[in-house]
């Protein structure tokens, strides 16, 4: 990070500050002189007032993220300020939420829900995964190994750049080393994962106090956990009790791991090597009495909103017609661009097309490692709803 204090700046079109980290394209002019993709500039109101730091990029359409507003002398010493707010947030978990009492594997950073928009870092066992959706800290990732060195001593840093954020924000990352399997351990469960490989960072840290809440209900019933990737509530739902317990999925590498998973822990799943809406079109009675759905992210951009929800629709129809009579449904959503009115009006659609009474009992989120921003909708990301169905 360049501890430069004359940098470039970049004036918005309005005196107006806007709500939120991101700076679109049609926000902001051009810079006062020529700067490199991914670099921290100064913004400036259209009448030339300080507003903050940020970084930019001009081959994205989120030509500015912010990463610091209001006072100018923040980034004079721009890698203690990268430390100090990965520290903030490394302080929530462990101090504030203490999750490291009973987990490894929690987020440690959650992008614009820490003011540090574009960065994921997630804790899986004694590795740290930075997942990066902004140019601006993939250009950083070495502070931010520095930094997170000093915060993790002698954990390994694995860097990960999902495809659809490289073409987002124009740019391709390089290689990175690749790091051994590690064993990490949620709601006294142990899972072997993959760090920075498959959805995500290697697992779904958000869902865990999701997969505790479901599986409280799960005791006695019998369990179909559509989508199930690494087992992760199937293996909850075995522990607590559950009579019968089913995890389906395409994704043969995940279902090898849920399969270790469930036999270290000496649980019995039936995992099933399929494609959920297959799996869900061919089934037979006598039907479940406790269905979970949690589909890797149906909506990849507002271009694609309309193919998504159909999508989201059809899945959730054929899901609630797998229910036995008096069950429950557990359904999510993480496609930030569908919010939680429109989710929750596509469930209850759905469950009229497939001909069901429902009852919404509950409806849930990430857990509180993944804080949510008020002036940022999309930091809500995940939404979940759990019905009960005749």
């Amino acid at each position: 990070m360049d501890d430069s204090k004359e940098r470039a700046t970049i004036a918005l079109d309005s005196d107006e500050l806007p709500r939120g980290p991101w700076i679109f394209a049609r926000q902001v002019g051009d810079p006062d002189r020529d700067v490199e993709p991914g670099a921290l500039v100064e913004v400036l109101d259209r009448s030339g007032r300080f507003v903050g730091h940020a970084l930019w990029n001009p081959g994205s359409d989120i030509r500015l993220r912010f990463v610091s507003r209001g006072r100018k002398n923040d980034l004079d010493r721009p890698r203690e300020f990268l430390l100090r707010k990965l520290k903030q947030a490394d302080d929530l978990r462990r101090k504030v939420l203490r999750l490291d009492r009973e987990h490894d594997a929690y987020r440690v950073v959650h992008a614009e829900g820490d003011d540090l928009s574009g960065l994921v870092v997630d804790r899986l066992g004694d590795a740290l995964v930075c997942e990066y959706h902004a140019l601006g800290f993939y250009r950083l990732r070495e502070e931010i190994t520095a930094a997170l060195g000093a915060l993790y001593p002698g954990f390994d840093v694995a860097h990960r750049v999902p495809p659809t954020a490289a073409r987002a924000e124009d740019f391709e990352p390089g290689d990175e080393p690749e790091l051994s399997e590690r064993t990490i351990h949620e709601n006294g469960l142990a899972f072997p994962v993959a760090p920075a490989f498959g959805h995500k960072t290697g697992w779904f840290c958000d869902q865990r106090e999701n997969r505790k809440r479901i599986a409280e209900l799960a005791a006695g019933r019998d369990v179909l956990d559509l989508c199930t990737n690494q087992g992760g509530f199937a293996l909850n739902c075995a522990k607590a009790g559950a009579k019968r317990v089913r995890g389906v999925d395409l994704d043969e590498k995940v279902l090898a791991r849920a399969e270790r998973a469930a036999a270290s822990n000496g649980l019995t799943v039936e995992f099933v090597h399929a494609d959920a809406f297959d799996f869900l079109r061919a089934q037979k009675p006598p039907r479940p009495n406790l269905v979970i759905l949690d589909p890797h992210k149906l909506i990849g951009s507002r271009e694609r909103y309309e193919e998504g929800i159909k999508k989201y629709s059809d899945f959730n129809t054929l899901g609630f017609g797998a229910v036995a009579e008096g069950g429950l449904f557990a359904t999510f959503s993480c496609s930030g661009a569908l919010d939680e009115p429109a989710f929750v009006g596509m469930l209850f659609q759905a469950a009229r097309r497939a001909g069901r009474d429902v009852k919404l009992l509950f409806q849930v989120g990430a857990g509180p490692d993944h804080p949510q921003r008020p002036d940022f909708s999309r930091s809500r990301y995940l939404k979940g709803a759990v019905f009960q169905v005749q």
